[in-house]
C-alpha cells in the first residue's frame, strides 16, 4: 500500500479499519469516499482547506492594533490566573470589541475609549460597559511596560453608575424565602444552598470546596476570585446540613444526584429551574440568586450590629500575605467563630419572629 503524506493533514486508519483525513489546524475533514486518497479530487480539497485556513489566520488580530493588544493580554499569566468567571466575562467583552479590533494603536486615546464606553452602555447596559472599560484598562496596563502603548487610556474614563430605578443585583434573601427554598429543595441541592447561606462562600467556591478543606469544625479555603484566605467555623446548623449529605465518592463536599462533583453551570441550571418553579407557584419573589446568599450573610450580620471589618474577615475580603499565611488564618478562625455564633443566633431569632407559635396561629384562625 502506498503511504500518502500531506503537510498539515492527519491521515490515519480508524478502529474500523477505514482511512480518515483531517486538517490539523482547522479540523476540516475530507470524505475519502468522495475524494479518494491521492486522487486529483483529494488534492484539490487539500488546497481549498489550506486557503480557508490562511484566510482565517489573516482575519485574526494583527500586531499594532487594539485586537492585537487584547490577544496579547489573553496570553499573559495574569489573565490565566483570573477566576474562570472573570475570564469568561472578559472574552465576552472582547467579542463586543471585535468590530473595531483593527483600530491602530496610535489612534487610541481617552476620548476614543470614552466613546466606546458610552456606546457599550447603550448596547449592552451599564454593568457590561464598565466591564469593557475594566478589560481595556487591564489590557493597556500590561501593554505599557512592553512599549506597545504609551498610556492607560481607560483609566480616566468615568465608570457608569447604576440607574436609580434599577434594582440592586443579588438582593438578600428573606427568612421566609430561605425556609421555603430549603424545605422544597432536593437533598443534594438543599445541602449546597445551606453551605452557601451559613458561610457566605461565593457559589463557585462552595461548589469546589473539597472534603479535606474541612478540618474538624473549621473550613479552610481560598477565595477563587481573589486568592484571599478564608477560615470559617462550622456552625451547628451547617454541621447538621453537612451530616445530611448523601454518600458520594467525589473529592468535593458537594455532589450532584449522580455522585459527581458539581460544575458551576450544572448547578446553576438546576437552581434556575427549581427557582423558576417556585416563582411560578407564587412561593418566592423574583430576584433570588445564589450570590444573593453571600449578601444575605453580610446584611444579617450588619443589621445585628457587627462592624464591616469583622464581616469582611468572614467573607474573605482582606488581602493576605505569605508571611502570615497559617498564623493569620488561625487567629481569624477564632475571631470568626464569634461572628458565626452571631449569625446563628440572629437567624434563629428571625425565624421565631416569622413563625408564630401554635397558640397564636390558633387565636388568629378563631
Amino acid at each position: 500500500m502506498t503511504h500518502v503524506r500531506i503537510k498539515g493533514f492527519k491521515i490515519f486508519k480508524d478502529r474500523h479499519g477505514r482511512m480518515r483525513c483531517y486538517h490539523r489546524a482547522t479540523g476540516h475533514k475530507i470524505d475519502l469516499t468522495e475524494a479518494p486518497l491521492g486522487s486529483a479530487e483529494f488534492l484539490a480539497q487539500c488546497e481549498t482547506i489550506r486557503a480557508i485556513a490562511v484566510a482565517q489566520k489573516e482575519k485574526g488580530p494583527r500586531a499594532g492594533t487594539l485586537g492585537g493588544l487584547i490577544k496579547g493580554y489573553f496570553e499573559t499569566g495574569h489573565f490565566a490566573n483570573l477566576a474562570e468567571a472573570t475570564r469568561r466575562d472578559y472574552r465576552k467583552c472582547a467579542d463586543f470589541l471585535a468590530p473595531i479590533r483593527d483600530t491602530p494603536v496610535h489612534v487610541i486615546d481617552t476620548p476614543l475609549i470614552a466613546g466606546i464606553h458610552d456606546k457599550a452602555a447603550k448596547k449592552i447596559g451599564w454593568r457590561r460597559a464598565n466591564m469593557v472599560r475594566t478589560l481595556l484598562s487591564e489590557v493597556f496596563r500590561h501593554a505599557i511596560p512592553q512599549g506597545l502603548i504609551s498610556a492607560n487610556y481607560a483609566k480616566d474614563v468615568i465608570p457608569k453608575r447604576r440607574p436609580r430605578d434599577r434594582a440592586h443585583a443579588n438582593r438578600p434573601w428573606t427568612i421566609e424565602e430561605r425556609d421555603i427554598v430549603l424545605s422544597r429543595a432536593k437533598p443534594h441541592v438543599r445541602v449546597a444552598l445551606a453551605l452557601m447561606m451559613n458561610t457566605g462562600l461565593d457559589p463557585s467556591d462552595a461548589l469546589k470546596l473539597r472534603k479535606d478543606q474541612i478540618d474538624g469544625d473549621t473550613i479552610w479555603g481560598v477565595r477563587g476570585k481573589t486568592g484571599e484566605e478564608v477560615a470559617i467555623p462550622v456552625s451547628p446548623t451547617l454541621q447538621a446540613a453537612l451530616d445530611s449529605i448523601p454518600a458520594h465518592e467525589a473529592a468535593t463536599v458537594l455532589a450532584s444526584s449522580l455522585g459527581a462533583a458539581w460544575s458551576y453551570n450544572g448547578f446553576s441550571t438546576v437552581w434556575h429551574r427549581f427557582k423558576t418553579a417556585l416563582e411560578e407557584d407564587g412561593l418566592i419573589a423574583p430576584g433570588l440568586t445564589l450570590k444573593g446568599l453571600r449578601h444575605t450573610v453580610a446584611t444579617t450580620l450588619r443589621e445585628a450590629g457587627l462592624d464591616e471589618r469583622r464581616i469582611a474577615d468572614l467573607l474573605g475580603q482582606k488581602t493576605p500575605s505569605m508571611a502570615r499565611h497559617y498564623s493569620r488564618s488561625a487567629n481569624l478562625a477564632e475571631k470568626n467563630r464569634e461572628t458565626m455564633a452571631t449569625l446563628e443566633k440572629e437567624n434563629a431569632k428571625r425565624a421565631k419572629i416569622v413563625k408564630p407559635s401554635a397558640e397564636k396561629r390558633q387565636t388568629r384562625s378563631e
